[in-house]
């Protein structure tokens, strides 16, 4: 059955950590498009390296854009049942996406939610927990949903909603933007908990403190 999904990896400047990404998953889950948006290392040879299609923008438009260009890539293949949104950084685990399409499977559900906050084993700092869920209470306020983790990359979506949804927001916005997308479409979706793994290198590259205050700076703006 996990033929018939799709992760889509959208990826800038990730090299030193794609081809692992791509391998442990495709152990899983042998079906990985990678959206290389411009980046100015060798990410695309890496993650084609690993086994993963690689479709390429011609310059960084943001992880909006790819993960919209990877939803179309993955909407032109007959068999796709469903779409996961996995980050290129080695933070989402593959046994949270087996768990989540089982619960999206055995629920009847149209999307699943990656939640940090449904257990304890994300550790994130105090003060970034708190910026983040300031986010989630602003998006449920604004959205027709109810989720305690709105700005988590891991998602389970089935190939009906992805047809249906138009990401146009390009940066951090994109998150709340396809959450209010999702919402509208009167569609079911649950959460699961998932374990986002920040490590040294995944901070570096912008899972920081200013990270999650950009992500409610841009909501308010947008």
């Amino acid at each position: 059955m996990n033929e018939e999904v799709w992760l889509v990896v959208p990826l800038y400047n990730e090299a030193a950590v794609i081809g692992e990404v791509v391998r442990q998953a495709r152990a899983v889950f042998p079906n990985v498009v990678c959206v290389d948006d411009g980046s100015g290392d060798d990410s695309a040879q890496e993650a084609e390296r690993a086994g993963a299609v690689v479709v390429r923008h011609p310059v960084n438009l943001g992880q909006g854009a790819a993960l919209q260009t990877g939803f179309e890539y993955a909407l032109a293949v007959p068999g796709m049942r469903w779409v996961v949104t996995f980050d290129a950084d080695g933070q989402h685990q593959v046994q949270d996406v087996v768990a989540m399409l089982d619960k999206a499977r055995t629920e009847q559900l149209d999307v699943v939610f990656g939640s940090r906050f449904l257990d304890d084993r994300t550790e994130a700092g105090v003060l970034k927990k708190l910026v983040l869920r300031a986010a989630v209470a602003y998006t449920n306020l604004t959205t027709s949903t109810k989720l305690t983790d709105a700005h988590n990359g891991l998602r389970v979506i089935s190939r009906d909603v992805v047809s249906r949804v138009n990401i146009t927001q390009n940066r951090m916005a994109h998150a709340s933007e396809l959450v209010a997308q999702i919402g509208a479409l009167d569609v079911r979706y649950g959460e699961s908990p998932v374990h986002v793994l920040y490590t040294d290198y995944s901070r570096s590259k912008g899972q920081s403190l200013w990270n999650a205050v950009n992500i409610l700076v841009e909501l308010m703006l947008r």
